[in-house]
C-alpha cells in the first residue's frame, strides 16, 4: 500500500472523521462563547487528562483479567484482548466511537459539575478529544509501515510495540512516554522478560494464578 493509501485509511475512517467532526464543534462552540486565557489553560489540562486517563484504562481495564461474563468478555475482546492477538488488524486499531465518545462525555459533564463553567469545559474537553486524535494517530503509525521521522518517536514507536510483542506489562502510554515514567514501567527491553501472554491476554490470569 502506498503512503497515500495509509494516510487516506486513517484519516477517512469513520470514527476518526467522527471525532474531528465533535472537535470542530467543540472548538465553534468554546469560540462562541468567548475564547480566554483560561480556555487555553484548560485546553492543556485536558491533554493532561486524557494522557493519563488512556494509561490507567489501558492498563487497569483494558489488561484486566478475563472476566467469566459472556457480555464483558466480549467487551474487552473488542476492545483490546482482540488487539493483541492480532496487532496489525485496522479494524482493531481504533476505539470504536461507541466506546471513546460517552466516556469522554461523562470526563467532560464530570467537569462541569465540578467547574460550573460552560466556557473552561469547552476547552477542557476539545484537549481530550484532541489528545484522543493524537493518540489514534500514534497507535496508528505504531502499527503500520510509517517510519517516524525523529530518533524520538521512532524510539516512542519501538516502545509501544515491545508492549505487544515482549511484554503487555510494560509500556503502557501511547500518545506519551511520561506516565509510564511516572508510574514505573517505562522499562529497558533488556531488563524485562518476553511475556508467554503477551498476545493472549485471555490466558493471564490462567498464568499468573497456576
Amino acid at each position: 500500500m502506498g503512503k497515500r493509501g495509509l494516510y487516506r485509511d486513517y484519516f477517512l475512517h469513520a470514527d476518526i472523521l467522527i471525532m474531528t467532526v465533535v472537535l470542530i464543534g467543540l472548538g465553534a462552540l468554546a469560540v462562541m462563547e468567548s475564547l480566554t486565557f483560561y480556555s487555553l489553560l484548560f485546553f492543556v489540562i485536558g491533554l493532561a487528562g486524557f494522557m493519563f486517563s488512556e494509561y490507567l484504562t489501558h492498563r487497569f481495564f483494558f489488561h484486566l483479567k478475563a472476566p467469566s461474563n459472556p457480555f464483558f468478555l466480549k467487551l474487552l475482546k473488542r476492545l483490546h484482548y482482540d488487539h493483541h492477538t492480532d496487532p496489525h488488524d485496522l479494524k482493531l486499531l481504533f476505539l470504536p466511537v461507541w466506546y471513546s465518545l460517552p466516556n469522554l462525555g461523562a470526563f467532560a459533564l464530570l467537569f462541569y459539575l465540578v467547574s460550573g463553567s460552560l466556557g473552561v469545559t469547552l476547552a477542557f474537553a476539545a484537549g481530550l478529544v484532541t489528545m484522543l486524535l493524537v493518540y489514534e494517530w500514534k497507535h496508528y503509525v505504531a502499527h503500520r509501515p510509517i517510519q517516524p521521522k525523529t530518533k524520538f518517536w521512532k524510539w516512542n514507536k519501538r516502545m509501544h510495540l515491545l508492549h505487544h510483542f515482549k511484554n503487555e506489562n510494560y509500556w503502557y502510554g501511547v500518545s506519551t512516554p511520561l506516565v509510564d515514567v511516572i508510574f514505573g514501567t517505562l522499562k529497558d527491553e533488556k531488563d524485562v522478560p518476553t511475556s508467554e501472554t503477551v498476545k493472549n491476554l485471555e490466558k493471564r490470569g490462567q498464568t499468573l494464578s497456576s
